[in-house]
């Protein structure tokens, strides 16, 4: 039984992925490169380190990658004011944390992306540790963040809850069960056979089935 909830934000608790999508499309462009937008989409929840490689090649990476980062970093921030929250976030945040877990808002994000997120959903207000990319050396699907919010708290064992294939095998790596909502266009599919032990058509359908689940509540 898990003591630690571990959400997953971009595309989990914040509708981010398909402007992330975008964001890399625009940025691969710059450098004449021009990926199909189904390709990025499938790669997001990766971090930047990983999505530039898995999408153009290791080539692309070593001639342009910081370039690449820096170019969505523009490109995302012109869209970030279209990011709202997906329904119920605050509220399974708030219920979850009432049942007496260890909370942690676990992103690779930027430190600017991330408060603006917290922001948008009081995430600061409820969580006990969040983290961005100047905490990790490698994002998803290696599992630092998964290792690095759990050491944010004084907590022994975790579950995740993300939206992406990525999320769920990151935290496979460290032994830490997933639980999926299909926010970030994943099918169930995908999603169980990466390794996700449930999976949720949205987070106010997860609120609803809490009891059912590693989250009932916490272990002793």
């Amino acid at each position: 039984m898990a003591d630690t909830a571990i959400f997953d934000v971009d595309g989990t608790l914040v509708d981010t992925n398909y402007q992330h999508a975008l964001a890399w499309y625009r940025a691969f462009r710059r450098f004449d490169m021009t990926p199909p937008i189904w390709r990025i989409h499938r790669a997001i929840g990766m971090g930047g380190d990983q999505l530039v490689p898995e999408i153009a090649g290791q080539d692309a990476e070593e001639r342009h990658g910081e370039e690449l980062r820096d170019a969505w970093e523009e490109e995302f921030d012109a869209m970030i004011d279209e990011v709202r929250p997906f329904d119920g976030a605050r509220d399974l945040l708030v219920e979850v944390k009432r049942r007496g877990f260890h909370l942690v808002l676990a992103s690779s994000g930027k430190k600017q992306h991330v408060e603006h997120f917290l922001d948008l959903i009081g995430g600061g207000e409820v969580a006990d540790a969040w983290t961005t990319s100047d905490d990790v050396e490698a994002s998803k699907p290696e599992p630092d963040l998964v290792q690095t919010a759990l050491q944010k708290v004084a907590g022994a064992s975790g579950v995740m809850i993300g939206d992406s294939t990525w999320d769920v095998i990151a935290a496979k790596k460290l032994d830490v069960p997933t639980i999926a909502v299909r926010t970030g266009g994943f099918s169930p599919e995908e999603l169980t056979d990466a390794g996700a032990i449930s999976v949720f058509d949205s987070l106010r359908e997860l609120l609803e089935g809490l009891d059912g689940g590693p989250l009932a509540r916490p272990s002793a």
